[in-house]
């Protein structure tokens, strides 16, 4: 595959936002949003002005604090919407209109009581439209993952000819698997005229635990944008998380992609998002989860213990987390109760870790984890409350 950048397109304050319970207010949205600027992401999707003033003004806001990215406002192919969130971006360094109407064959019928020709016409008229007030225009095929190709390619040129500077191929439902959302792009790149004067975007879903898998099946057959949030929120299952994204074009420099993102500052943005919107991180989530790079294992952390890349593919550092996590418990071995030992000021012979050993067992059984207050405790009784040295 050639070289080549990635843009990375963030909608947490779109799509992510629209997880129920997790509504924004414009403050909010302003402290997450400088940290995308500083994260280094291409595009920040501000929010769909025209939905209400609030997210009016937020994007609004948005327009004016952001110094890097692009600021983009989500529209219907509507005209008043595509005014609507002109006015908002007005004071963007770098303003996209993000445009589009449904391709399915499902959405034609039941959303738009349409047919397909009308739709291309929609298409084009909409991406026309916007190109009357900024000059970068996107246009989006919903559900573009449950459209055929030949129809969806027609969309897609309609829109190119009509101006569009970015063509984004939603999976909306999460619908697809990676070598179909790869062989949708690839045959787009092969059917659509001037393809190679505008930029493929993919926008996946996760509802069957695909979307970051078929964002990298995207690219890897020419796509150059990725729509994601942080921690993978959004609709229903939520979107590509952008943590796992830049991270998979970092770990396989074989790919010859890489992205303007600044991964030491993903763990913190993270915990940022996940506190501003109430949104819990499920400990197992990749990358930025409490327990990405936790070993309980006494296998993986005597593993671990010696070398770090026996277990770990990542450096927890290269991502903004501190250092591995040990943590003990019925399952853990001599290696890593001594490695914890260390670490809290004990010193332990072998013979003295065999007495603690078999201690510790005997606690740990009943318990989830032995905390380090526990550990003292377990030094005590293990040497009667006489200091070790």
């Amino acid at each position: 595959m050639s070289n080549g950048k990635v843009e990375i397109f963030d909608t947490t304050l779109r799509d992510g936002e629209q997880v129920p319970g997790c509504k924004l207010n414009t403050v909010q949205k302003l402290k997450i949003a400088e940290e995308l600027d500083s994260l280094g992401v291409d595009v920040i999707e501000a929010g769909f002005p025209v939905s209400s003033p609030g997210d009016f003004k937020s994007v609004q806001e948005i327009s004016k604090l952001v110094k890097n990215a692009s600021v983009c406002g989500l529209t219907r192919a509507v005209k008043k919407d595509i005014e609507v969130a002109a006015e908002a971006l007005k004071f963007a360094k770098r303003p996209r209109i993000h445009t589009g109407i449904g391709t399915s064959d499902s959405h034609i019928k039941y959303k738009f009581n349409s047919t397909r020709e009308e739709i291309i016409v929609r298409a084009r008229e909409a991406v026309s439209y916007a190109k009357n007030f900024v000059d970068d225009v996107e246009f989006y095929a919903e559900d573009a993952g449950r459209t055929d190709n030949e129809y969806l390619a027609r969309v897609c040129t309609a829109a190119v000819e009509a101006g569009a500077t970015v063509l984004n191929i939603p999976d909306t439902t999460g619908y697809c698997l990676p070598e179909e959302y790869g062989k949708k792009i690839k045959y787009l790149k092969e059917h659509v005229k001037n393809i190679d004067k505008v930029t493929i975007s993919c926008h996946c879903h996760n509802d069957l635990g695909l979307a970051t898998a078929n964002a990298i099946a995207g690219i890897m057959n020419g796509a150059r944008q990725i729509e994601c949030t942080i921690n993978g929120i959004g609709e229903r299952a939520g979107n590509t998380a952008l943590e796992e994204v830049v991270m998979i074009l970092r770990q396989h420099p074989t790919l010859n992609l890489h992205t303007n993102i600044q991964p030491k500052l993903l763990y913190a943005l993270s915990n940022l998002v996940s506190r501003e919107m109430g949104m819990f991180v499920q400990p197992n989530k990749a990358i930025v989860g409490a327990n990405a790079f936790a070993h309980s294992s006494g296998i993986h952390q005597d593993g671990v213990i010696k070398n770090r890349e026996t277990y770990e593919i990542i450096d927890p550092a290269d991502v903004g987390v501190t250092e591995s996590a040990i943590i003990l418990t019925a399952r853990s071995g001599r290696a890593a109760l001594a490695y914890k030992a260390k670490k809290m000021g004990y010193e332990l012979t072998k013979l003295q870790l065999d007495i603690v050993y078999a201690e510790f067992l005997n606690y740990a059984d009943h318990r989830k984890e032995v905390a380090d207050t526990d550990l003292h405790e377990i030094m005590s009784i293990s040497f009667k409350n006489r200091a070790i040295a």
